[in-house]
This record gives C-alpha cells, sequence and structure tokens, in this order.
C-alpha cells in the first residue's frame, strides 16, 4: 500500500495553458510498506497540469523515492490513483485553475489572472515575512494557509 505522507511544491510556475509543480528533496514523501521513502530528482522532477481541464498532462513521468540504499519509481498514472496524492495536488493548484469566467476574457484575461495570482502570493509572502519580524505566531499561522 502506498501512501503520500507529504507533497509541498519546491516552486510553482505557471503559463496560459499549464500549472508546473516543481518538486524537490524533503518536499515529496509516501509511505510503502510502513517505510517513509523521499522523493530524489534523478528523473522526472516536475508534475504539469492542465490549468482548463484540471487533469495531471505527465502521467508517464516516473519519480524515483529513496530509503536508504533502497530506490523506488513510481509513475505519475500510479500516484493519480492513489485519493491522497490527489487530494493534495488539487490544494496546491486549485487557485491556479482558469474558470469559465477567465476563460471568456480571452488571452488577455487569462494574463492577468496570472499576474493577478502572482501579486497575491507575493504580497501573502510579505505579510508572512513582517509576521515573523515582529513575532506574531497567530498571524503567522494564518497566513500560511494561503500559501
Amino acid at each position: 500500500m502506498v501512501t503520500v505522507k507529504m507533497l509541498k511544491p519546491y516552486y510553482i510556475k505557471t503559463d496560459n495553458e499549464y500549472v508546473r509543480i516543481v518538486l524537490a528533496y524533503q518536499y515529496f514523501s509516501v509511505v510503502i510498506k510502513e517505510k517513509d521513502y523521499q522523493f530524489i530528482p534523478i528523473e522526472a522532477n516536475e508534475i504539469r497540469m492542465n490549468r482548463r481541464t484540471q487533469k495531471v498532462e505527465n502521467v508517464d513521468a516516473r519519480f524515483a523515492f529513496q530509503n536508504g540504499k533502497e530506490v523506488i519509481y513510481l509513475t505519475m498514472a500510479k500516484l493519480i490513483t492513489l485519493p491522497d496524492f490527489l487530494q493534495q495536488l488539487h490544494s496546491i493548484v486549485g487557485s491556479y485553475y482558469i474558470r469559465e469566467e477567465e476563460e471568456s476574457m480571452g488571452e488577455h484575461g487569462i494574463e492577468s489572472a496570472i499576474i493577478i495570482e502572482q501579486l497575491e502570493r507575493m504580497n501573502v509572502r510579505r505579510l508572512i515575512d513582517k509576521a515573523l519580524d515582529e513575532h506574531d505566531e497567530a498571524a503567522f499561522h494564518e497566513l500560511i494557509k494561503y500559501l
């Protein structure tokens, strides 16, 4: 049995068609037969989602996971069969999907929506930095939810 222990993007890249979730060490781990395996970027290192259809595009990608000297490979096709993987994935990229009202705005509207989303995320990061500087733990925990 495979379960996703943690799935966090190293960073997210967007364009008009796709959301790319780039993965790195310590940001993605799975549990297989009660053993923790950490993602290692020796093959695939990104998940590519279609912004319109909300589906994973690179289903043929192979991800490597390591526990000690043991390396296990899981394909994206296998990972998307795991409900906890899909749930975490959609919670990460949900705000990047193109909604119907954005679709009707055309190319210029989509680009504007992307810029607005990026500015909103940058603003949240600045507010998090401010909360850290002021040692405001409550504000920090509240703002982390928006990333």
